[in-house]
C-alpha cells in the first residue's frame, strides 16, 4: 500500500484548481456562457487564467496549505456576496457572474477550506 502525505493532497488539490481555472479561462474565450449556464467576460477569463497560473506556481513551490485556504476564503466571499444587495449586481456588471456561478463558488469555497484545514498531518 502506497503512502499518501499530506502534501501530496494539498498539493494535488492545489493544482487540480489552477488547472480547472486556466482552462475555464480559456474555454470562456471560445463558449458563452460555459456549459449554457456559467455567465462569463473577459474580465472573468482574465481573472480565471491569472488566478489559475498564480495558483499553479504557488503550489509548486511547495506552498499548496496557505494556497487551498486563500483559495477557499477568496471562493466563499465571492459567493457569499452575491446575496448581499448591490453586490450581486456589481458583481454582474463586472464579471458576469449569475447565481449558478455563485453556487459553485460556496461549494469550492467549502471544499477547498475543507481540503486545507481537514486534511491531517501524518503522525
Amino acid at each position: 500500500m502506497e503512502v499518501v502525505y499530506i502534501a501530496d493532497v494539498q498539493k494535488t488539490y492545489a493544482m487540480v484548481i489552477g488547472v480547472v481555472l486556466v482552462l475555464l479561462g480559456l474555454v470562456g474565450f471560445f463558449q458563452v456562457p460555459i456549459l449554457g449556464i456559467f455567465g462569463v467576460n473577459l474580465a472573468q477569463n482574465i481573472l480565471h487564467l491569472v488566478g489559475g497560473a498564480l495558483i499553479l506556481w504557488l503550489a509548486s513551490k511547495g506552498s499548496a496549505k496557505p494556497t487551498n485556504m486563500w483559495v477557499g476564503i477568496i471562493a466563499l466571499v465571492v459567493g457569499v456576496l452575491w446575496f448581499i444587495p448591490g453586490a450581486s449586481g456589481l458583481l454582474a456588471s463586472i464579471f458576469a457572474i449569475n447565481a449558478e456561478i455563485s453556487y459553485l463558488h460556496i461549494a469550492v469555497g467549502v471544499v477547498s477550506l475543507g481540503v486545507a484545514y481537514g486534511v491531517k498531518e501524518a503522525a
